[in-house]
C-alpha cells in the first residue's frame, strides 16, 4: 500500500497521540501568550499610567504579528518543509516570551509582543496541517479538532497562574512580569519535541517526491503500526501566483480567511477584554481576583464542554455543518446580551448567555475554521492556504481587541456586543462557499486525485456511500 493510503486508512493508535501532543502543545503555548496579556495588562495600565490606546496597543499587538508570521511562515513551510519552520516558531516564542517578561519599557514590552506573535502565527499553520497531515481520512476532524481544544487548557492555565499568583500576594509590578515569562515553559518542551518528529510524510511524499523517505519516517514515528511501500503519487506543484490566480482556490480561501476573520473580531474582541466586561457586570467595588475567578468559572462550564463536544461529534456532524450551527447561535447570544433590558446588571442572566456565546464558539467556528483550513488546500500550498487563512483571522481579531473596547465606549457594550452579532451572520453566510470536508481523504477534497480511478482507491466504498 502506498504511504498516502496508509495513512488515510490507518486505524486510531498511541503515534496519532504522539502528533497531537507534539502539534498541541505548541497551541497549548499559542492560547496562552495570546489569552494572558488582557490580564497583565490591567495590571500594567496602573503601574505605567497607561491610556486607553496604549493598553489597546499591547493587548493586540501580539495579533498584528501573529498576521505576518502566519502568512510568511506559513508559505515558508511549504516551500522548505514543516519541521524547520515548526522548530523556528517554537524558538521564537520561547525567546520573546521571556524578553516580554523582562520588557524595561512601554515600547519595548509593544516590539517583544508583535515578535511573539510572529512566533505565535507561524505555529497556527504548522500546528494544523502537521496533524492533518498525519491523521486518517475518518477522525481528521476529531485528531485535527484535539490539537486546537489545546487551547481551552491554555487559556485555563492562564487564569489559574493569575488566581495563584494574585492569591499568593506576589506584588503587582512582579506579577504581570511571571505571567508573561511562564509562556516559555510550554515553548521550551515544544522545541524538544519538535526537534525528534520527523518531517510530514505527506510532504516528503506528495511535495518532495520521496516516498522511501516518507514511508520510513511514518513506519518509525508510529512504532511499525503504519507500514507502506516507498512508492508515492507526486502531487501538483502550485506557486503562490497560480495559486493566487486559481479561481477555485480563491473562493476556497474566501470561505476559511473570511469566517475565521469574522469569527475572531467577534471571539478576541470579548475575550480578551473579558476581565473589563466582567468588572463592569459585577460593580465597581469588584476585584481583579473576582474578576479572573468569574471568567474561569465561566470558560470552564461553558466553553471547556463545547471544545469536547465538537471534537467528539464534529466528524459526525459535519465541518461545515457544525459551523453553521455554532455562527448563528453564538450571535443569537450576543444579540440577546444587548438586546434584553438590565442583562449585564443580573449576574445570573448575564453569566447564562456570556457562557452561551463561549459554548457556542467552541462548539462551532472556533473549532471548524482552524479545522477546515487545513483540509481544503492542496498539499504543495496547505500551509500557504492555512496560513493566510489564520494570518487574516489574526487581523481580525487585532481589530477586535483594539476596536472593541473603543466601540464599547462610544456605544456602550451593548452597541459592541450588536456589532459582534453582525459579524457572526456574515461568518454563516460565507461558510457557505466552503465544501463539507468530513471523512473524505485530503486528496479528494483539493482535488489531488484526479481521476475517478485514483479517488476509489484514496477512499473505500462504503466511504463513497457516506459522501454521497
Amino acid at each position: 500500500m502506498e504511504v498516502i493510503d496508509a495513512i488515510n486508512e490507518a486505524r486510531l493508535s498511541r503515534f496519532h497521540s504522539k502528533a497531537i501532543f507534539v502539534s498541541g502543545m505548541g497551541f497549548f503555548t499559542d492560547a496562552y501568550d495570546l489569552f494572558i496579556i488582557g490580564v497583565a495588562s490591567t495590571l500594567l495600565a496602573k503601574q505605567w499610567h497607561l491610556s486607553a490606546t496604549q493598553t489597546g496597543l499591547i493587548n493586540s499587538m501580539t495579533l498584528l504579528g501573529a498576521f505576518l508570521g502566519a502568512c510568511v511562515l506559513g508559505r515558508l513551510a511549504d516551500l522548505i518543509g514543516r519541521k524547520r519552520i515548526a522548530v523556528f516558531d517554537a524558538s521564537v516564542m520561547l525567546v520573546f516570551a521571556l524578553a516580554s517578561a523582562l520588557a524595561p519599557s512601554f515600547i519595548f514590552l509593544v516590539g517583544f509582543r508583535f515578535l511573539l506573535g510572529f512566533g505565535v502565527g507561524g505555529d497556527y499553520p504548522v500546528s494544523a496541517v502537521l496533524m492533518s497531515e498525519y491523521a486518517n481520512r475518518r477522525d481528521r476532524g476529531r485528531l485535527v479538532g484535539l490539537v486546537f481544544a489545546m487551547q481551552a487548557l491554555g487559556t485555563v492555565a492562564g487564569y489559574i497562574a493569575g488566581l495563584v499568583l494574585i492569591s499568593a500576594g506576589v506584588d503587582h509590578d512582579l506579577l504581570w512580569r511571571i505571567l508573561l515569562g511562564l509562556g516559555a515553559v510550554p515553548s521550551a518542551l515544544v522545541l524538544y519535541a519538535r526537534l525528534r518528529m520527523p518531517e510530514s510524510p505527506r510532504y516528503l511524499a506528495q511535495v518532495k517526491g520521496g516516498g522511501r523517505s516518507a514511508a520510513d519516517g511514518v513506519r518509525r514515528f508510529s512504532g511499525g503500526e503504519v507500514v507502506a511501500t516507498g512508492t508515492a503519487r507526486a502531487a501538483e506543484r502550485i506557486s503562490l501566483r497560480q495559486f493566487l490566480s486559481d479561481r477555485r482556490l480563491m473562493l476556497t480561501l474566501l470561505g476559511t480567511a473570511g469566517t475565521w476573520f469574522v469569527f475572531d473580531y467577534a471571539y478576541y474582541g470579548n475575550a480578551v477584554s473579558a476581565p473589563k466586561i466582567v468588572l463592569q457586570v459585577l460593580g465597581h467595588g469588584a476585584t481583579l481576583q473576582q474578576s479572573l475567578l468569574f471568567n474561569l468559572l465561566v470558560f470552564s462550564a461553558a466553553a471547556v464542554p463545547g471544545y469536547i463536544l465538537a471534537v467528539l461529534f464534529m466528524d459526525r456532524i459535519g465541518h461545515r455543518r457544525l459551523q453553521l450551527i455554532g455562527f448563528p447561535a453564538m450571535g443569537a447570544m450576543f444579540l440577546m446580551i444587548a438586546l434584553i433590558p438590565g442583562v449585564t446588571s443580573a449576574t445570573a442572566p448575564f453569566l447564562l448567555l456570556f457562557g452561551g456565546s463561549y459554548f457556542f464558539a467552541e462548539f462551532g467556528p472556533n473549532t471548524t475554521t482552524f479545522v477546515m483550513a487545513a483540509e481544503c488546500y492542496p498539499t504543495s500550498v496547505r500551509t500557504t492556504g492555512h496560513g493566510l487563512s489564520a494570518g487574516i483571522a489574526k487581523l481580525g481579531a487585532f481589530l477586535g481587541v483594539y476596536l472593541f473596547p473603543q466601540i464599547s465606549n462610544a456605544f456602550g457594550l451593548a452597541g459592541a456586543l450588536k456589532f459582534a452579532a453582525g459579524m457572526a451572520l456574515v461568518g454563516t453566510l460565507l461558510t457557505l462557499v466552503l465544501p463539507e470536508p468530513s471523512r473524505r481523504s485530503l486528496e479528494d477534497i483539493s482535488d489531488e486525485a484526479r481521476s475517478r480511478g485514483e479517488l476509489q482507491r484514496l477512499v473505500p466504498v462504503e466511504a463513497q456511500a457516506e459522501m454521497a
